[in-house]
């Protein structure tokens, strides 16, 4: 159950309104999903979130797209975001992630998850040639 309750007419604030239509025309669609709607209940979290997530996702950089969201998948999974995880699965899949990739990233999530509790477990001192400190 969530937190807050998205605003009834959010696009009656102009703020939300403008974050709204930038979204859609970022993002080539109409839909608005749950997350940003629920952000609208505050106008500046709404905005500086948004910006952030544009900035980083959406403008291109040296990593493309897919690995963008493969990253986001991860990072998802390891905050435990179920929400997170659905949207930008789904968000990869438009990208061109297959079946075997994402088979794939779910073998390397887990195999890191394994191998980091081992390392923290057995408090495994960082190799030299590793620290780049």
């Amino acid at each position: 159950m969530s937190t807050t309750t998205p605003p009834q007419n959010p696009e009656a604030d102009p703020r939300v309104k403008a974050v709204f239509d930038d979204i859609r025309a970022t993002r080539q669609t109409d839909f608005i999903n749950n997350m940003w709607r629920y952000l609208a209940f505050d106008a500046a979290l709404l905005e500086q979130t948004w910006a952030e997530v544009k900035r980083v996702m959406a403008t291109p950089s040296t990593l493309d797209p897919l690995t963008k969201e493969m990253v986001y998948i991860t990072a998802s999974i390891i905050n435990g975001c179920s929400y997170c995880v659905h949207s930008h699965t789904a968000a990869a899949t438009a990208k061109g992630m297959t079946r075997e990739q994402h088979a794939e990233l779910m073998c390397i999530v887990a195999l890191a998850a394994k191998t980091n509790q081992l390392a923290t477990a057995l408090q495994v001192p960082v190799d030299p040639v590793f620290d780049r400190g």
